[in-house]
Parts: structure tokens; C-alpha cells; sequence
């Protein structure tokens, strides 16, 4: 060329698309897709081994009799949100194990 300029195209110019012969496809994320329908906010807690195990078989046994898949966050998002629309006043419960035992008596079990 006379004047030093290539025929390839420069990347770094913006070229104009027509929006109907554009089809964009989302980019799947990576992990689950998101189905909270409130805001939420991401915690860590401590859970115990044998919990865990609990909460494993749990979500199995579920899962063998439904057919439906629940995890652990699931089993304990619905375990908080059962104490919340029990109305159980836990207010002046001074320990874990206090706490543990007025559940318990709610829900008509005993303690081991």
C-alpha cells in the first residue's frame, strides 16, 4: 500500500453490528444456577461430624423416596425457617444444648 497501511483490520476498532443479525447466547456459569428468590448472603458455620453425616443421609433418604434432589443447605435453610413460623419464643434460652432441648419438646421428641 502507498500509505503504509495493511489490509488486515485493526482489532481495536469497533465494528457495527446489526441487533437482529446478533444472537447472544448466555455464558453458562460455573456451579448451579442461582435460585434464591430473596437476597441472601453466603456463611460459614461449624457443624459437627456426625451433623453432617445426618444431613448426608438425610438428603439420600429423601432423594430415595421422592426422587427429588435436596441438599444441605436446603434441610437447614427449612429447619430455620420452621423454627422462624413456629412462633417459639427461644428468647431466653441461654445455651446451644437449652435451645437444642425446647426444639425438641416442640417437635414432641426427646433428648438423647
Amino acid at each position: 500500500m502507498a500509505n503504509g497501511k495493511s489490509m488486515t483490520p485493526d482489532i481495536m476498532t469497533k465494528k457495527r453490528v446489526r441487533a437482529a443479525t446478533v444472537h447472544l447466547i448466555p455464558k453458562a456459569g460455573r456451579g448451579r444456577p442461582p435460585v434464591h428468590q430473596e437476597t441472601w448472603s453466603k456463611v460459614s458455620v461449624v457443624l459437627f461430624d456426625r451433623q453432617i453425616v445426618h444431613l448426608d443421609r438425610l438428603a439420600t433418604d429423601i432423594r430415595g423416596k421422592s426422587g427429588k434432589v435436596i441438599n444441605r443447605a436446603e434441610i437447614i435453610r427449612a429447619l430455620i425457617d420452621a423454627l422462624i413460623d413456629s412462633g417459639l419464643d427461644v428468647t431466653s434460652s441461654g445455651s446451644e444444648a437449652d435451645l437444642r432441648g425446647r426444639v425438641a419438646r416442640r417437635l414432641g421428641t426427646s433428648l438423647r
